[in-house]
């Protein structure tokens, strides 16, 4: 696999140690007038700390991020611990809707509100994954293609995920999924 999708590193461990199974995405700066599309229904997660800010997240995250930045590899190098598979996914509308996804991700309630009203097209996409973890972390070299405000990456080389288990059992996913799709009426 060499498609990689950007996330807060402090998300991407929530995703990896099944904390949640929800992406809020509202777009990258570099997606363009289209905004953000679920161009891939399977990729790796790219942590990064672009535009992560540590109060955008609920106090149990802040204190999980407080643990975690000291592990974090140096600027150059980008290691990749999970993939993960697009299962359902939304644009969401209606701030209200947005908003019934609480507790199901590790965002502040304003934070969901300032992205969902942030731009043009009020609205933010909520993608439910199921979540792998590589039988080992793989670190590459940092590429300046890689950086810049976009959630799409093309990596230079291939990682092979077909060893990669998932981070919850079939049912806690199953019940996760529920929850996500009744929340917002899928």
């Amino acid at each position: 696999m060499r498609t990689a999708f950007k996330e807060w590193a402090v998300v991407a461990d929530a995703l990896g140690h099944a904390r949640q199974i929800v992406i809020l995405r509202k777009g990258g700066i570099s997606e363009g007038s289209g905004g953000f599309q679920v161009d891939h229904p399977e990729f790796l997660l790219f942590p990064t700390l672009y535009h992560q800010q540590r109060e955008s997240v609920i106090p149990e995250a802040q204190s999980r991020y407080d643990v975690i930045a000291p592990l974090f590899p140096p600027a150059d190098i980008l290691r990749l611990e999970f993939a993960a598979r697009v299962v359902a996914w939304r644009r969401v509308d209606s701030l209200a809707a947005a908003q019934r996804l609480h507790g199901q991700h590790i965002w502040r309630d304003e934070v969901v509100a300032e992205r969902f009203e942030w731009g043009r097209q009020q609205n933010i996409f909520a993608l439910a994954v199921r979540v792998l973890r590589l039988p080992c972390s793989v670190e590459l070299p940092m590429l300046p293609q890689y950086g810049g405000c976009k959630s799409w990456i093309d990596l230079e080389m291939e990682v092979d995920v077909s060893k990669a288990e998932p981070v919850m059992s079939d049912e806690q996913f199953g019940l996760r999924l529920s929850e996500f799709e009744q929340a917002l009426a899928l």
